[in-house]
């Protein structure tokens, strides 16, 4: 009957916390509360008192497995029949064959309790570590946190750990705290309080019991309670406010236990904490209404050292568990005598016993399973533990200052260098081997001993980017000042953040500061992506560094949020500019496209870059950054004449070579005498269009032929005025498939594919093509087979030759032939909803029929690309062949190619032009000056470059979505021009 109703006091007490506080959140998943009383009944009834008086001690020891261990640790189960166990730190084998020793001879089973703040690599060798809570209170994204918490819980779990001494809820708020400092998640209690919440909850809803410590607060201390006893000389409303404040948010948010420091808060109590009834009972239970475990901080610490019967002490004072003792027999017998002289009550140990095993048997130790040493290595280090610590340092990294615009870089200006201040080379590579795949960075390795060579060699530089890889950072300081002062500059800490204490003067004079917090490889690899603008960065402070920056500074870096300048800056009004967003948003209502991409650069700032719409009129996908867009004829420009102007400049051709000698399929043909230029002037006489893909076609199965002028029952489909195709037809089996093979390798839509020599049939189709006489007529055909001459004296693929030389080194990180094999589907805008040809969506797919079925890589068309990319390689051509700090192409190919025009025609080089003479015709606005050149696209698209007023004009659309076959509102409301038109308009006189 008295134990019955010591149950029914525990249950009222744990109860009564859901009126005031939340219940620990481990109890309340205890869904079946009769048979954890039945458990806890049966394991009481077997106990004498000396032995519930054990289950509230956790006793210390290493991990070493040889008899003498095993006999101590057989000693401390049988005879004093303690409750708990908490290994020092060793192996991981040898603390997991200790645990299943000790579990076996136990007559009730064990809480084994570890110290974790960071991982199990805190205490275990060869075991995983995460970052720092200084490190992840940088963090902002607290749902990380979360999963960090319960990825620990796996990992306690799978070495047979029930309980985490973590996390700390100290505030750090004392610079000079000789112990919490990085162990704390900040000094703002409440995001301290939010990180806490968050990991607990990951722990806890995993299976194990988080212990958050040390209560009331052990941040803004001096001194460290290991050594002598720190006093907290705070009122209580400043404890309110900081101290106990992340304590009082983990109560709330249910966690299992609360570690009570050794400690002095005059305000709450006399004497240390651990120990003081006034601190336990008055302010940890009844008034934040905690009714989970309480546990002291290690009693052999010399904060509470000189205490006797500091054990039954502490469980007067309101402890439910001793932690650590000196002497363990002492200890006990100090209770035993404690209860016989009346200081402390049976009912008080029952109560304490029942609570320390009701969670024991909410934590599983009713079922208790040897752990298993087999495959344990692997088993705690898994591919989604390496996701996730890569993700916690990524999201740590904090951008706190970018006063120079240096993240991203900007690739148009030359002359950046790498400064890396390390111990080695090696160290630094990570870094510096992604900018450079993307980037023309130069770099150079700093130590104290060639300082001067350093800083003669930066002299001529624009921009310096300085790698911090060493704490030692003094010698370097008066170089880095002078070099910040100078110039923007950048400072990269790949270590802690303390560092920037000892550079001050660097620091307030650099341009961008930012912290990475280590230089493990994918972090160095993700800061250069920050600086490439292909990765996001929200970390902000969790710690103020002094005189430097305060706690929550940072910055956000979204490569989807692009950087805006100021119109004014570059002499344009920008209310006069914003008037685009009027056209861009009626193209959408008048259903000229439903989305599109305008970006303006004026001397190569970008003044206007907005979005719009989305990928389909349904709305579903909004057109991004970086969404990719199918160029249409603007790949004549963006790469197929790229290409020519490299070759050209190589001194591979002449432009009035005649093709016929690159191409020899052309020679004693009719088309032998046509020339390079021929075909970039458009003027070969090659026909405007052919439908190449009829040969793929099984003409037999396509009733009255493929078109007809009037619709019937087989020729539904309405191309135009007066053209209807047929809706029912097969493939020649000869060159399609609808599965891919060695055979068919080429993928043309989803479930289309051609056989790998149908591109020879379609130049093979050309070449028997007539002549229409030599007189301008545009024709992609020129630029196809602009494109077989560029195979044949490159001696490569097109698209693996424009790769090398332009698109990588430039860094267009999304322009690319057959997108599928590098982006996702859903980045890619769909061009088309249902092709007549090719029977489905087009998304990933060119629209251009010829590109199609050359393979998807034609001269005509088949690049997608973004305007970020298209506009920087217009950038390049209006920088004379240079951008970054790279040279192209020569100044005089660039010249020769933008500026030569034809006499019969508006066409250049390959570049279409203005009409100035019958503006009404011409694809620019009235107010483009002769110089401007530049191309369209089918799908919508088009780039223009003015050299005389240094503008580049790029828009990206989708109107041929959902029909190509629709009127082209994109023309006929002039959407285009009009915006160009504005664009001038806003130019300052």
């Amino acid at each position: 009957m008295k134990r019955r109703i010591l149950w029914c006091i525990l249950c009222v007490c744990l109860a009564s916390t859901s009126l005031f506080a939340q219940e620990p959140a481990l109890l309340s998943r205890v869904h079946d509360t009769e048979a954890c009383r039945k458990w806890v009944d049966g394991q009481m009834e077997k106990m004498t008192l000396k032995q519930k008086v054990g289950q509230l001690f956790i006793y210390t020891l290493q991990p070493v497995t040889n008899q003498y261990s095993k006999n101590v640790l057989r000693k401390m189960v049988d005879d004093y029949g303690v409750g708990g166990l908490l290994f020092t730190g060793g192996e991981l084998r040898k603390q997991v064959q200790m645990t299943n020793y000790a579990q076996a001879h136990a007559s009730v089973p064990l809480m084994v309790t570890f110290d974790g703040e960071w991982g199990l690599g805190m205490r275990l060798k060869d075991t995983p570590s995460f970052p720092y809570n200084r490190v992840l209170g940088c963090i902002q994204n607290d749902s990380l946190l979360y999963e960090y918490g319960k990825e620990v819980a796996r990992q306690c779990r799978l070495i047979g750990v029930q309980i985490n001494f973590a996390p700390v809820a100290d505030v750090d708020n004392n610079p000079n705290n000789p112990v919490i400092n990085f162990r704390s998640f900040g000094s703002d209690p409440k995001r301290v309080a939010e990180k806490v919440a968050a990991y607990v909850k990951g722990l806890e809803d995993n299976g194990v019991m988080a212990v958050c410590k040390h209560f009331p607060g052990h941040g803004d201390t001096e001194i460290d309670s290991h050594n002598a006893l720190p006093e907290l000389n705070f009122d209580r409303a400043r404890l309110d406010s900081i101290e106990l404040y992340p304590f009082k948010k983990a109560v709330e948010a249910g966690i299992g236990g609360v570690m009570v420091g050794h400690l002095h808060a005059p305000s709450l109590g006399e004497g240390p904490a651990s120990i003081s009834q006034e601190v336990i009972m008055r302010t940890l239970i009844d008034e934040l209404r905690f009714h989970g475990l309480v546990v002291t901080d290690a009693l052999e610490m010399k904060g509470i050292a000189g205490h006797d019967d500091v054990c039954a002490r502490a469980l007067i004072a309101g402890n439910d568990v001793v932690l650590s003792p000196r002497n363990l027999k002492k200890e006990i017998d100090g209770v035993m005598s404690a209860l016989k002289k009346g200081r402390l009550s049976e009912t008080d140990i029952d109560r304490k016993c029942r609570k320390v095993l009701s969670f024991k048997y909410a934590l599983g130790l009713s079922s208790w399973k040897k752990v298993e040493e087999e495959g344990l290595a692997e088993k705690l280090v898994t591919p989604e533990l390496l996701s996730l610590q890569q993700e916690l340092s990524k999201a740590a990294v904090t951008v706190l200052k970018d006063s120079s615009s240096l993240v991203p870089l900007d690739l148009s200006v030359s002359g950046t260098v790498l400064l890396s201040v390390s111990p080695s080379l090696s160290e630094a590579y990570p870094f510096y081997h992604q900018l450079k795949q993307t980037f023309p960075v130069g770099w150079l390795h700093a130590n104290v001993d060639s300082l001067d060579a350093v800083e003669a060699r930066l002299r001529p530089t624009q921009r310096v980017l300085v790698a911090l890889h060493t704490d030692k950072v003094e010698p370097y300081a008066a170089l880095l000042e002078k070099l910040a002062k100078d110039k923007p500059l950048a400072l990269i800490c790949f270590g802690d953040m303390k560092m920037l204490e000892k550079i001050p003067e660097v620091v307030r004079h650099a341009s961008t500061v930012i912290l990475a917090h280590s230089d493990e490889k994918f972090v160095q690899r993700h800061v250069a992506d920050l600086f490439l603008d292909n990765a996001y960065a929200d970390g902000r402070l969790s710690i103020p560094l002094s005189g430097l920056f305060k706690a929550g500074d940072g910055l956000t870096v979204d490569p989807e949020t692009p950087r805006q300048y100021s119109p004014e800056d570059v002499g344009m009004n920008a209310s006069i500019l914003s008037q685009i967003d009027s056209i861009a948003e009626e193209g959408i209502r008048l259903k000229a496209y439903p989305g599109c991409h305008v970006m303006i650069l004026r001397e190569g700032l970008p003044v206007y870059n907005k979005c719009f719409g989305s990928y389909t009129y349904e709305g579903k996908e909004q057109v991004k950054e970086n969404s990719l867009y199918d160029l249409a004829s603007l790949t004549k420009v963006t790469a197929t004449l790229l290409a020519v102007m490299k070759l050209y400049d190589e001194g591979k051709f002449g432009l009035t070579d005649w093709v016929a000698d690159y191409v020899p399929i052309l020679k004693k043909t009719d088309k032998a005498r046509i020339t390079v230029q021929d075909l970039l002037f458009h003027e070969s006489g090659l026909p405007a269009y052919w439908p190449f893909y009829e040969e793929a076609v099984d003409m037999k199965s396509c009733k009255g032929g493929l078109f007809r002028k009037k619709p019937d029952k087989n020729h539904t489909l309405k191309l135009a005025e007066n053209v209807y195709a047929c809706n029912d037809f097969r493939y020649n089996p000869e060159w399609v498939s609808h599965v891919p093979s060695a055979e068919y390798p080429l993928q043309v839509a989803d479930s289309l594919f051609l056989r790998s020599d149908f591109s020879k049939n379609i130049v093979e189709q050309i070449v028997k093509l007539p002549l229409k006489g030599k007189s301008y007529r545009y024709s992609c055909l020129n630029f196809m087979l602009l494109k077989e001459m560029v195979e044949k004296i490159a001696g490569m693929p097109m698209d693996m030759y424009l790769d090398s030389v332009f698109y990588a080194p430039m860094g267009l990180r999304h322009t690319a032939f057959l997108p599928l094999r590098k982006f996702p589907k859903e980045q890619i805008v769909p061009s088309v909803e249902t092709d007549f040809l090719r029977g489905g969506k087009l998304q990933g797919f060119v629209q251009d029929e010829a590109a199609a079925f050359m393979g998807g890589v034609s001269g005509n068309a088949g690049l997608f690309s973004t305007t970020q990319d298209v506009a920087r390689i217009a950038q390049m051509w209006l920088d004379k062949g240079i951008c970054g700090d790279r040279r192209y192409l020569s100044r005089a190919t660039c010249e020769l190619f933008t500026t030569l025009k034809s006499r019969d025609s508006r066409r250049g080089l390959g570049f279409d032009k203005p009409d100035t003479e019958h503006t009404d015709n011409s694809p620019c606005s009235p107010e483009a000056p002769a110089s401007v050149f530049g191309h369209t696209g089918f799908t919508g698209t088009c780039v223009w470059i003015d050299p005389d007023n240094e503008l580049i004009f790029v828009f990206l659309s989708n109107r041929t979505y959902p029909s190509v076959y629709e009127q082209n509102n994109l023309v006929r409301y002039n959407i285009r021009t009009r915006m160009q038109q504005v664009m001038y308009q806003s130019i300052l006189h």
